[in-house]
């Protein structure tokens, strides 16, 4: 019965109810995923606290999307908080993190400011915090804990006058008084509000001071009266904040009081009209702390919804677009893999990188889906085929729907997979024939018409685009992308793709006709190595070969098969001779245009190997071949 008493007459205060909207989760997202990455460093970070709220609400922390800025502007008429945020990068690290051991290590810091004295110059720091998350960015999940740190009594504080309103105790000019004395303490200290303060009251008269000048302001007085900027809302509960107020005034002043009178102020405004009527006021009798050294038990960590010990978790998935949830959970898998493996990759310039892939084969989606694994976002597709029965089991933008009726053109069904595989990605698709060497379109009119439409065309997609892909299934239809791209200072990538091997390149980025100091493309800048020099050898790579430098003939419809498999990556010189990046072909194709083209269309093999020198190359070896018999026989 005695110890129920007691409890009922000892004080107690409501705790925090952390209040953390959606724009600080959103900038905590941010953070992650462009500052923080895997590092799990603690980060300084801010609340508040407002004592205007009505009747009913808990007693909030605040922390909005301003939280990451300990420099930011504190709200109107509420008091700041400092804490410490502790992000994981798991919920099992989140699980296991020591929750007592980082709730003591506070608490001490706080004892530390109540010994050193540097909590009565910045009263601030009685009011730190704590928060342990972990953001589950693909879900939109984001678990937390949070804890605002109050040292502790070994005993309970005895209630000598219960709380009464302030109204019951204050005559109308006291309050009005009051009221004015706030405001000009906190012009007086630059804030928007005071945490803690003194006070002295008589009939007709109310005066605050800040707690530094406590000897000078209660000098003489045998009653002591002070006040805390209070966010509860309960007419028998002072809020968490007096908590610590109540250890510091303990530890520095107590020895000298008996009891301790305590306003808690609370200042709402009503229909426009300011009401500080419904403060408390109550008196309570401290227990003697000045000699202890250790510091006292650290209580504060927030109960969940259920009312017991334990983290919380908000769900912001619902209210996210599921493309934009879709984006963000890709580049969240991309940013993983360059924290881990590839810190120097540049994804901001791989987004906004523009493919062009030339043909819509096996090579064409298989391609389209590792780019877009990581984080290419515009891609074009040209083809010319539909999609056949056959193709559906080998290319995986393909269903045996998309052959039905004849089949659906290949560049367009590739369009139509790709945006229902992530609808984050621009894509296109022209249905689009490539003229090639030695297949001549002089047979009418409409068809050299029809030729020069589709040069004109590749040429348009060429420009606009910043790397090009050839995944064509001959050879001889990657000349003309060849010679357009090199003329366009373009970036080439080239995979040829055979019954036991596959072959993968990348063509030199020839140097700009005249250097004006600006990269030759804006494919040049996403990696300096892609112009600067190539990765297997120290050929410059203004000066590596093309697909067509390392033949000495002309394109036609060649294939080689090994019986084994390998990968190849050749790198290589370019050729003076060569029959699609040579000088003289540049020259050509630029003077001449699709006349020089036509001329190769229709001609033979020949043709180009005439015009390169590779008819003469071919003559003089044999000359040296036969040359060379001739001295071996005469041994």
């Amino acid at each position: 019965m005695e110890s129920a008493v007691l409890a009922r007459l000892a004080l107690q205060f409501a705790p925090f109810s952390s209040a953390l909207d959606a724009g600080f989760w959103h900038e905590l997202t941010q953070k992650k995923l462009n500052d923080y990455r895997l590092d799990e460093s603690p980060r300084n970070i801010r609340g508040s606290y407002y004592n205007g709220d009505p009747a009913g609400l808990p007693t909030r922390l605040t922390l909005e999307f301003s939280a990451f800025d300990v420099n930011a502007v504190t709200p109107p008429r509420c008091c700041p908080a400092f804490g410490t945020l502790y992000n994981t990068n798991t919920l099992q690290s989140f699980k296991s993190t020591d929750k007592k051991a980082l709730l003591e290590q506070l608490g001490k810091e706080i004892w530390d400011t109540i010994r050193s004295g540097r909590a009565i110059e910045d009263p601030s720091l009685l009011n730190t915090f704590l928060l342990l998350t972990f953001a589950d960015l693909k879900k939109y999940h984001f678990y937390y804990w949070f804890a605002f740190p109050a040292l502790c009594f070994t005993e309970g504080i005895p209630i000598v006058q219960q709380p009464v309103s302030l109204a019951e105790k204050f005559s109308t000019c006291q309050i009005h008084t009051l009221q004015d004395a706030y405001n000009e303490l906190c012009q007086k200290e630059e804030v928007t509000a005071v945490p803690y303060f003194l006070v002295k009251y008589r009939e007709d008269s109310v005066s605050l001071a800040s707690l530094r000048n406590w000897n000078e302001f209660f000098k003489g007085q045998t009653k002591v009266t002070v006040g805390v900027y209070d966010p509860c809302t309960l007419t028998q509960y002072p809020g968490w904040p007096l908590r610590n107020f109540l250890i510091l005034i303990a530890y520095n002043w107590g020895s000298f009081l008996d009891t301790l009178e305590v306003l808690c102020f609370r200042d709402r405004t009503m229909q426009g009209v300011r009401d500080t009527q419904h403060s408390i006021i109550f008196e309570v009798k401290l227990p003697q702390i000045a000699s202890v050294t250790d510091c006292p038990k650290c209580v504060g960590w927030e109960k969940n919804q259920k009312g017991s010990l334990g983290p919380r978790m908000v769900n912001l998935s619902e209210c996210m677009d599921p493309k934009r949830l879709a984006e963000s959970s890709v580049d969240l898998n991309l940013k993983l893999m360059r924290w881990r493996l590839v810190p120097t990759l540049g994804l901001e310039n791989v987004v906004t990188t523009r493919c062009l892939l030339l043909g819509a084969g096996t090579l064409g989606c298989n391609v389209a889906r590792t780019l877009m694994g990581w984080g290419v976002r515009q891609i074009t597709f040209v083809d010319n085929a539909k999609v056949s029965y056959s193709n559906p089991v080998r290319q995986s933008l393909y269903e045996f729907e998309d052959c039905l009726d004849g089949g659906k053109p290949k560049a367009l069904a590739a369009v139509e997979k790709l945006q229902k595989i992530f609808p984050g990605v621009k894509v296109e698709g022209f249905n689009l024939s490539i003229p090639m060497p030695g297949h001549p379109v002089n047979f009418s009119a409409v068809t050299m018409q029809q030729a020069r439409k589709d040069v004109e065309q590749l040429e348009k997609l060429i420009c606009s685009h910043d790397v090009i892909f050839l995944l064509m299934d001959t050879r001889e239809s990657r000349w003309l992308p060849t010679v357009i791209a090199a003329s366009q200072r373009k970036l080439v990538i080239n995979a040829a793709l055979g019954f036991d091997t596959f072959v993968v390149m990348r063509h030199g980025l020839k140097k700009p006709k005249q250097e004006s100091g600006e990269p030759a493309t804006v494919a040049a800048t996403i990696n300096p190595t892609l112009a600067g020099c190539s990765l297997f050898s120290n050929i410059p790579g203004h000066k590596l070969g093309c697909y067509f430098c390392n033949d000495v003939v002309a394109p036609g419809d060649i294939r080689g098969f090994l019986s084994r498999f390998d990968n190849v990556l050749p790198a290589s010189l370019a050729f003076d001779k060569c029959t699609a990046c040579s000088p003289v072909v540049l020259d050509h194709f630029e003077k001449d245009g699709f006349q020089f083209l036509a001329n190769v269309f229709n001609s033979s093999h020949s043709f180009l190997e005439d015009l390169t020198g590779l008819t003469l190359l071919h003559q003089e070896t044999q000359a040296a071949e036969i040359w060379d018999m001739s001295d071996d026989e005469s041994f």
